[in-house]
């Protein structure tokens, strides 16, 4: 009989420990792979962007499981090499992300493995988007001074064409720049003949403080500057283009630099003062919030850039020695129709005086008030607001308005209840609206609105007229004589519809974002006083 032999059974117990404590091992080394993959699954993308920029030639590292082979571990292990080395056997550990503008960033901590605390001053940002190319580095560093913050968000829509505009209109302007302080310089220089440097610095003198002078005395018109505010930025930029001519005009007669180059410079300093005052409400509107300061910045940056390409161009072209009335020609062109499209693209929510024409009439022939940018287009912008040629006169004289006493009383009692008088004068053309010493803004408003409703009367009445009688000019009112019957049916027939249509003009108004102010319809500032009639 056989018996085992008991170094077998040995052997046996022996086998059996080696494979539990294998086990052991296995079980140690799967939870320490397991610990290990968790932190480079947390730090994967970082550690594939450093690898990728220390050696662009290693290919991107896949994603990491807890299901990967030890060979796949090991290959990865392999591919990331220092890498991993660095962000993974390490003690790094995540603590937060961040983003701006769309690109992302890690920022990494090292522990100590001996305190479980953090480091001091151990934090490190990893970047998770790949590196811009040089041009877009470039564009972003360019739009960071032409467009403001948040843009295309934070500005209205009409701000493109409105920068635009006013940067190919600073184009142009830096251009004619450069030919006009040739030319007086040029001037000054034949002028003095053996005249001695310090005169030429006198004349240079007055003529920088003549227009100086200029600039102040302009200043009292600041008001207008607010109602007819596209009028006068267009009408600035007409006169910048002239005192540009005179200019150049020293180059004609250099005896008379003194003189021209004052007057030119009066000129000038007078579109300053324009362009000056008229930025700050157009920047406004194109604003959306509190970024006013912001647009303000960008948009002068604009002009700038502009006007020193187009100064660099310039230099190069006076350097060939062109025609000097055939270039500013063609210069002028372009910097008028520039300004013309600048301000025509501006869209602004006040109705002021000829806005306010647009949307009545508007809406007394369709029913209906302009949008913003149909009001704004259809506004008439080569007006020159000093000239007194409106047909609607606000807050006018009391001689200027009535001449025949029998007139006055016949239509002063249609106002009662109202703080206003609208008559119409045949002799003059015009419809006048007179407003009382009680009259608020709203009076102030409606008396506006009637002016316009009563001249839609006279209107259709005296092309009714006109073409009865075949007039080549129906507009010519003097010759159209109304009896005074006429006039007060005609006042009348224009109460009644004011009464029905002023406050549904107004919702439709404010329904469109228009916003009224009667300030901004320059009324005059006459009131009528109620009279002691005792005596």
């Amino acid at each position: 009989m056989a018996t085992p032999p008991p170094i077998k059974l040995k052997q046996s117990q022996t086998n059996a420990a080696a494979a539990a404590a294998a086990a052991a091992a296995s079980s140690s080394s799967a939870s320490h792979d397991t610990a290990r993959l968790l932190v480079r699954e947390t730090l994967r993308i970082s550690a594939n962007l450093a690898s990728s920029s220390s050696s662009p030639s290693i290919p991107a590292e896949p994603p990491l499981s807890l299901a990967d082979s030890p060979e796949s571990r090991s290959m990865n292990r392999r591919r990331l090499g220092l890498v991993e080395e660095e962000y993974v056997n390490s003690s790094l550990r995540l603590i937060c992300c961040e983003e701006i503008d769309g690109r992302r960033w890690n920022y990494v901590a090292e522990k100590d493995a001996l305190s479980g605390t953090f480091k001091k001053n151990s934090i490190r940002a990893l970047t998770l988007h790949s590196p811009q190319a040089p041009v877009e580095d470039l564009m972003s560093f360019v739009r960071s001074y032409v467009v403001p913050e948040g843009f295309p968000d934070s500005v209205i829509p009409s701000y493109v064409p409105y920068m635009t505009w006013r940067a190919l209109k600073h184009f142009f302007g830096g251009a004619m720049g450069v030919f006009t302080t040739q030319t007086l310089l040029n001037s000054v220089g034949v002028s003095r003949n053996r005249a001695t440097p310090g005169a030429v610095a006198i004349n240079w003198i007055l003529k920088d403080g003549a227009g100086r002078v200029g600039k102040m005395l302009f200043a009292r018109q600041g008001k207008k500057f607010d109602y007819d505010l596209k009028q006068l930025r267009f009408t600035g930029d007409l006169l910048l283009e002239l005192g540009a001519a005179v200019e150049l005009a020293t180059a004609a007669v250099p005896h008379l630099f003194l003189p021209l180059a004052c007057a030119a410079n009066v000129v000038k300093n007078v579109a300053a003062v324009t362009s000056t005052s008229t930025r700050t409400p157009i920047y406004k509107a194109f604003a959306k919030g509190e970024n006013i300061g912001d647009v303000t910045a960008k948009g002068e940056c604009v002009g700038n850039i502009a006007d020193l390409l187009g100064t660099g161009m310039s230099i190069m072209i006076s350097k060939r020695n062109p025609s000097l009335v055939t270039t500013f020609a063609l210069l002028s062109c372009g910097y008028v129709f520039s300004s013309y499209q600048e301000v025509k693209s501006v869209v602004l929510h006040t109705l002021n005086r000829a806005r306010f024409t647009v949307a009545v009439d508007s809406f007394l022939k369709t029913g209906r008030v302009p949008s913003l940018q149909e009001g704004n287009l259809n506004e008439k912008i080569l007006s020159f607001p000093w000239l007194k040629d409106k047909p609607v006169v606000l807050g006018p004289r009391f001689k200027d308005a009535f001449q025949d006493p029998g007139v006055y009383l016949a239509v002063e009692p249609l106002f009662e209840k109202e703080r206003y008088i609208v008559t119409y004068n045949p002799s003059k053309g015009k419809v006048y609206a007179l407003l009382k010493d009680q009259a608020k803004s709203d009076d102030i408003l409606k008396a506006a609105f009637h002016a316009h409703v009563l001249l839609h009367f006279v209107q259709s009445s005296n092309e009714s007229r006109s073409s009865a009688q075949k007039q080549r000019d129906y507009n010519n009112y003097s010759d159209i004589v109304l009896t005074t019957t006429d006039l007060e049916a005609h006042i009348s027939e224009s109460c009644m519809m004011v009464s029905k249509l002023y406050g549904i003009f107004k919702s439709k108004a404010a329904d469109q974002g228009w916003k009224m102010s009667e300030s901004l319809l320059n009324p005059g500032r006459a009131r009528l006083c109620a009279s002691d009639k005792s005596g």
